[in-house]
């Protein structure tokens, strides 16, 4: 698998094409500090010089036993250390790593893996009551391509294991070098509205979002990172399974967020950075509240994945007076467009901007007529740089992805303001459209963050007989507190919100559905205030 035919343009080494893989990286990590720890994962501390010996084990396992450069591996599996052995044995070998989230079942699976044409395929026995033995036993015969399901921490008859493979062959010679523009990752998307698509990323573009992030937040080996976040999605993937190679410095894994545990781990183990999604900042800083500490040794807390309002922020950064927290923008297909303040810079712009914009090259454009915005509008973001994904999967759905300079278009709404800060205000689909007017469910949600009596927000459109769309409101209330309709459009009458804006609808929720990034899925809400609409 090479460049798609629409593949952005190449890029220099000054802008992170340099032609190194993480496998180079493991490579001299392990020569110049064996013993140095990479991955924490419970009691298990994976040295640099053990994570290559079994990553070449595994790679030399897997050409013994006909495995091809270009072939896809997939794994679905927790956050633990053996990822960061499949992801380096891919790199070394030349093979297409594809990640699945593990919450995702039989109809998620088999369409990735079908589509992936994936070769091979790495499961555990259980995790958190699935059994993923027997939806692969269900699949499999489904899927002509996949040639084997290899179990990791669980053996079973007529199922080959991680530990087996790892046993059958030395890993004394590496195969020759791989190209760095050939494909490395398949990753896909959630699919919220429609079937995922396959986002293909480079060894180029991959190493590029890296170099980016270590220069922009100044990460050194000095570092320890937290990581809460799946590795089979790309946040997790890339600053759990590829930044410490990058860095020197490791990882502590965690199999399931537990906000309390999360404080004890970076107590127990000096973290100084999480990358995550919104609902992990606030229940951290919540549980360092509760728990009387500010974690001392924590610095960096950039957050996406799902809008963060300003508020959040600002309750994170009392929590954690050492901790720098901000908002950061980007997709699987555009890993990190911006990547908040820098290291002392304005911290309020990290609350009220989704950051600086490193490493790409942005355009703000009409939604409808593609044309270019002045500074300060609003309109669709569309970017281009080298980290931008090459492509998708399917070349339809590529074509229609970049515009003709080669600009991927993101499907969000946003503004760059005069100082290059990117603020996004939501999703082109999104937006709601009362009688012809376009509102921001952002702003909106904003707006009702400020209420000491909601803890999260979300603004979606409901269906109106005359206007076409009004704002509805879920509502995730703080513990022992009450809301009414009537007590919410007060508020936001207070803080000079137009009445166009106002929720026409209150509902009070205990969560909101979310995908495995933490992003809330609005197209689940909207669906469920249009039928409690309808069957009134």
């Amino acid at each position: 698998m090479r460049l798609p035919p629409r593949a952005p343009r190449r890029y220099t080494a000054a802008q992170g094409w340099t032609g190194v893989t993480v496998a180079m990286l493991a490579r001299q990590r392990a020569a110049d500090s064996p013993e140095a720890i990479v991955a924490l994962d419970g009691d298990v501390a994976l040295t640099f010089a053990e994570v290559i010996d079994r990553a070449r084990r595994l790679a030399a396992t897997l050409a013994r036993r006909g495995y091809r450069r270009g072939d896809v591996l997939s794994f679905q599996l927790p956050n633990w250390h053996e990822t960061l052995v499949i992801n380096l044995a891919a790199t070394i070998g030349g093979f297409v790593c594809n990640p699945i989230v593990p919450i995702y079942r039989d109809a998620e699976v088999g369409f990735i893996l079908a589509d992936a044409e994936a070769k091979l395929l790495f499961i555990t026995a259980e995790f958190r009551g699935m059994d993923y033995v027997a939806m692969a036993e269900r699949l499999r015969g489904s899927l002509p391509a996949l040639r084997d399901i290899v179990l990791v921490r669980a053996e079973r008859p007529g199922f080959a294991s991680l530990a087996e493979w790892l046993a059958e062959a030395p890993g004394d010679q590496d195969p020759p070098p791989v190209d760095p523009e050939a494909v490395k990752l398949l990753l896909y998307t959630s699919g919220t509205t429609g079937k995922p698509k396959g986002v293909l990323h480079s060894h180029q573009t991959l190493r590029a979002e890296i170099e980016a992030v270590i220069a922009f937040w100044a990460l050194s080996a000095d570092d320890r990172i937290l990581m809460p976040s799946p590795v089979t999605h790309i946040t997790g993937y890339l600053y759990a399974l590829e930044l410490p190679f990058a860095i020197g410095a490791p990882v502590v894994l965690m199999e399931r967020w537990q906000a309390d545990e999360a404080v004890g781990l970076i107590e127990r183990h000096g973290a100084t950075i999480a990358i995550g999604a919104t609902p992990f900042l606030v229940e951290l800083s919540e549980a360092a509240q509760r728990l009387g500490t500010s974690l001392p040794t924590f610095r960096l807390f950039p957050c996406g994945g799902a809008p963060v309002a300003p508020e959040l922020i600002a309750r994170a950064q009392a929590a954690l007076p050492g901790c720098t927290a901000f908002r950061i923008y980007g997709s699987s297909e555009a890993p990190t467009v911006s990547l908040g303040v820098p290291i002392g810079g304005p911290a309020e712009r990290g609350a009220t901007t989704d950051g600086l914009i490193v490493n790409h090259e942005v355009r703000i454009v009409d939604p409808v007529t593609g044309a270019v915005l002045p500074a300060g509008c609003e309109g669709e973001v569309v970017t281009r740089g080298p980290e931008v994904m090459l492509g998708y999967t399917d070349p339809d759905e590529t074509a229609a992805a970049f515009d003709p300079d080669g600009f991927f278009r993101t499907g969000d709404l946003g503004s760059v303001d005069a100082d290059g800060y990117l603020t996004i205000s939501g999703r082109k689909k999104d937006l709601i459209i009362r009688g012809g007017e376009n509102l921001s469910p952002r702003e909106i949600e904003d707006a009702l963050h400020l209420h000491p009596h909601i803890a999260e927000a979300a603004v979606v459109a409901a269906p109106h007989p005359r206007l076409g769309e009004t704002a509805a409101a879920f509502v995730i209330a703080k513990a022992g507190a009450t809301l009414a309709l009537p007590e919410l459009v007060a508020f936001l009458e207070q803080h000079k919100l137009a009445r166009q804006k106002f929720p026409e609808h209150l509902v009070l929720v205990e969560s909101f559905p979310r995908n495995a990034a933490g992003k809330v899925l609005k197209h689940v809400l909207r669906d469920r205030i249009a039928a409690q609409l309808a069957s009134r």
